[in-house]
């Protein structure tokens, strides 16, 4: 049975998420990060749409999850593996500095995995379990850009490689991170709440750019963790007062 074209636009969008990875690595290299990240930030658009698109269309298959992934390695694993090891290790011993480099592919791999593993069981949830790969990608160059419009530099590279441990770290956490919000006000109130941050910051990144992104990718990680952790310690407590 001939497919119909409609079946090819969410691979198509993948594949240019996948392209934009490829462009990002040969920017770093060339020695412009400052566009690259423009490039990561326009993939990790396009990665909340690719899977949004086919399960609207009803074509959402096994291997569009997989085609997803191998792309999500290259634009949010790879790139920032490569952006590390071109502006942040310099001095260290080069063994320790492939090593720390290599921790946003390594643990960026694993998530991605896990992420596979989780939505065979069909259960659909309002949060993902780990920070994603293209915020944890997104931070990195956020750090960039805070510090190319601050201090006129890449930053400090002892700051960087702790936020580089500290995101790889999240990445394999058990905490839960929200989900991109669904671009509708009518599906409850913590998806609107959520809506409107998420449009209110847009708006701020547009505006101050390379100011705003930094403190409101920080935001959202913290926000995260404090809520986790305020429910964990909440589901404790029920526990032992229903035992």
């Amino acid at each position: 049975m001939k497919r119909k074209p409609k079946h090819f636009i969410p691979n198509i969008i993948t594949l240019a998420n996948m392209f934009l990875g490829f462009l990002a690595i040969g920017l770093i290299l060339k020695g412009d990060p400052l566009k690259a990240g423009v490039f990561v930030m326009i993939a990790g658009m396009l990665d909340v749409f690719d899977g949004k698109i086919a399960r609207m269309l009803g074509i959402a298959s096994r291997f569009g999850m997989e085609f997803d992934s191998m792309a999500d390695t290259v634009s949010f694993c790879v790139v920032p593996s490569v952006l590390i090891y071109s502006l942040y290790v310099e001095g260290l011993h080069p063994l320790i500095g492939l090593l720390i480099a290599f921790m946003p592919l390594m643990f960026g791999t694993i998530r991605l995995a896990k992420y596979n593993i989780n939505q065979d069981s069909g259960v659909s949830k309002s949060y993902t379990e780990g920070l994603t790969t293209p915020i944890a990608a997104i931070t990195l160059f956020a750090y960039l850009y805070f510090n190319h419009e601050v201090h006129g530099d890449y930053g400090d590279p002892r700051t960087a490689l702790m936020l580089v441990a500290a995101i790889s770290v999240l990445m394999v956490s058990p905490i839960h991170f929200a989900k991109f919000p669904l671009l509708s006000f009518s599906s409850g109130r913590n998806n609107s709440i959520l809506l409107v941050i998420f449009l209110l910051s847009v708006i701020g990144i547009l505006w101050f750019w390379g100011l705003f992104l930094f403190p409101v990718t920080l935001l959202f990680i913290g926000w995260n963790i404090i809520h986790w952790l305020a429910n964990s310690q909440k589901t404790n407590i029920q526990s032992k007062i229903n035992t």
